[in-house]
């Protein structure tokens, strides 16, 4: 469980954030691949869960909730852009966020009933928590800028 406690987890988000800028800064203009480098960039926090001996499954439900979250946030802040442009992206991403956390809370709900049925260990940890939910933020908005920027072809 040492693995797993603050201090870890704390160093674990700090690295991973200066990795995602890092990263963010160099793509952030190529529309077009900022969508698949977020998604690739939330399989990274996967590294200290596999290292302090967690399975991924077992913070699905974190998981699930970062991504249907952020995802949804990401949908909001783009609407509000398209209305409003920075302003309505800010607002959008704050009123959005709000709601999204309601729905995603009962997802996120579900999963940890259901791994519980499963018999999957799921108790969260500082780590776990943290790991898994910024894995599922990343992957959620890089799936909703991919959508929208590839397939959908939305510019803002």
């Amino acid at each position: 469980m040492k693995k797993q406690g603050l201090i870890p987890a704390s160093t674990s988000v700090i690295i991973i954030s200066i990795v995602v800028i890092s990263v963010i800064s160099f793509t952030i203009y190529n529309t077009r691949a900022i969508g698949p480098a977020i998604i690739l960039l939330g399989f990274i926090p996967w590294i200290p869960l596999r290292i302090s001996g967690r399975t991924i499954k077992s913070t699905g439900a974190d998981i699930v909730f970062g991504a249907i979250d952020t995802g949804i946030l990401g949908i909001a802040a783009l609407i509000g852009a398209s209305f409003a442009g920075v302003l309505g992206a800010i607002v959008g991403g704050a009123v959005g966020d709000s709601i999204t956390d309601g729905f995603a809370g009962l997802f996120e709900g579900r999963m940890a009933e259901y791994l519980r049925k499963h018999g999957i260990e799921e108790a969260r940890t500082p780590l776990s928590s943290s790991m898994g939910k910024m894995s599922g933020c990343l992957i959620g908005v890089g799936i909703v800028l991919t959508i929208a920027w590839s397939i959908l072809e939305i510019s803002i």
